[in-house]
């Protein structure tokens, strides 16, 4: 079920409303714009012009001014643009009163990504996410783009009466649709955390990527795993979530997951839809967030960052806190380089890398390497066969990795957290490490 999509080299508009009062984005209006531009250029949209737009007070029509409306509404006569991208949230009414004033398509942001997010799927469970959140955003848009789907009526079983409008059918049909597609996500994301249960019997913990989109994930996990993960200088270049084996510095191994960047005020239908690729970062042993430090706004992209990590429940203050990769070291200048480095010696879970280069790749993965061992220690412990007991809780809270029976003992090799450790220690338990 497809919705009609821009084709690649469509001419467009991009329009970035802003608000001078409040501190609605913590961003420059000119990053903000810039950010929307490589947002209509990754589905391959040829952006015509661009243009921040004032928005002393938002028209309930329209959202901008009838002034500006007129003025853009020749300019896309002038310029011959199809598209017009406005990088706000529009509602239903809006989008098709400008679509009328300007006598061409407009999507706004929520609209890009899910372009971007569409064209980017391609496993199963992407394209199942991808089309849930269309469908959730589509409903409330008047369904303009779903008269289609009244040629399905007979596969769905759900015929309305004879004083049913087309809008109605098309609701319905939309809702069912949502239904049948949660079921396949939910099947999904079951298969997925039996995978997760089966990593656990392994002895290779998960180390997940992060970031802000285009801040170098890609190219990262290429330069630790030799993966040929797709890398380009693009947003949202990966969306599915890819894993690899990573051989650490020394002689342990880990699981690499390389998964979608995120973008600041992700649409909610989204991050909603999205819950199960996000699952992986919340099941990982260690989150690495990728940042780019050469972007100008690397501290308000951080900031999004962290606040969709919180959402997810992960601890970013504790012991638990993600490894910081400060990537595009290159890309710096020298004297800032430099003052990179000093400013980190004293963090070691802030290691400047050029994923491009391979500069400080080893000292991150000795960093990966330290906190992993110091979250989960691979220790050998003595149990008595007649203590069941004892036996069980080290199946239960640990992953058992080697046993042999020998006379009356278990000798195990187990990996536990640190919290059960420390207990162990306490009780005397550990035979060696």
């Amino acid at each position: 079920m497809k919705t009609e999509r821009p084709e690649s080299g469509t001419r467009a508009i991009v329009l970035l409303p802003w608000r001078p009062r409040g501190s609605e984005s913590p961003r420059s209006v000119e990053g903000r714009l810039t950010e929307a531009v490589g947002l209509a250029r990754a589905i391959e949209l040829d952006v015509a012009h661009a243009q921040a737009v004032k928005l002393l007070e938002p028209r309930p029509a329209t959202l901008l001014g009838s002034g500006f409306v007129e003025e853009i509404k020749k300019l896309v006569a002038a310029l011959e643009v199809a598209l017009v991208v406005v990088a706000a949230t529009l509602t239903p009414v809006q989008q098709r009163n400008l679509e009328k004033a300007w006598s061409a398509k407009v999507i706004d942001r929520t609209g890009l990504i899910l372009e971007i997010f569409g064209a980017r799927a391609r496993t199963r469970e992407g394209m199942l996410q991808v089309e849930l959140a269309r469908l959730s955003y589509e409903k409330s848009r008047l369904v303009r783009s779903w008269t289609h789907l009244e040629r399905q009526r007979g596969g769905l079983g759900a015929v309305g009466g004879p004083g049913e409008s087309q809008l109605e059918t098309d609701r319905r049909l939309i809702r069912t649709r949502i239904m049948r597609l949660e079921k396949k996500l939910e099947e999904v994301r079951r298969t997925r955390g039996l995978h997760r249960k089966a990593r656990t019997r392994v002895p290779y913990p998960v180390v997940a990527l992060v970031g802000y989109t285009n801040a170098g994930k890609s190219t990262l996990f290429n330069k630790l795993t030799a993966a040929r993960v797709v890398a380009r200088d693009q947003l949202f270049a990966t969306l599915d979530p890819t894993m690899r084996l990573l051989a650490l510095p020394f002689g342990g191994k880990a699981i690499l997951s390389d998964t979608v960047g995120f973008v600041s005020d992700l649409p909610h239908d989204l991050v909603a839809a999205f819950r199960a690729t996000l699952e992986e970062v919340t099941a990982a042993d260690l989150v690495v967030h990728v940042r780019d430090v050469a972007h100008a706004e690397t501290e308000a992209q951080k900031k999004d960052v962290d606040a969709v990590l919180r959402g997810l429940e992960l601890d970013l203050d504790g012991e638990d806190a993600p490894l910081e990769a400060l990537n595009k070291l290159d890309m710096l200048p020298a004297e800032e380089q430099a003052a990179l480095r000093q400013s980190t010696r004293a963090n070691p879970d802030r290691v400047p890398v050029s994923a491009l280069t391979g500069e400080g790749c080893d000292a991150l993965l000795a960093r990966i390497d330290a906190r992993i061992k110091a979250k989960h220690a691979v220790l050998e412990v003595e149990v008595p066969l007649s203590d069941g007991a004892r036996l069980a809780w080290f199946y239960r809270r640990g992953t058992v990795l080697e046993r042999e029976d020998r006379g009356e003992t278990a000798y195990l090799k187990v990996k536990l957290d640190p919290a059960d450790r420390a207990r162990l220690e306490r009780e005397g338990a550990l035979a060696a490490e």
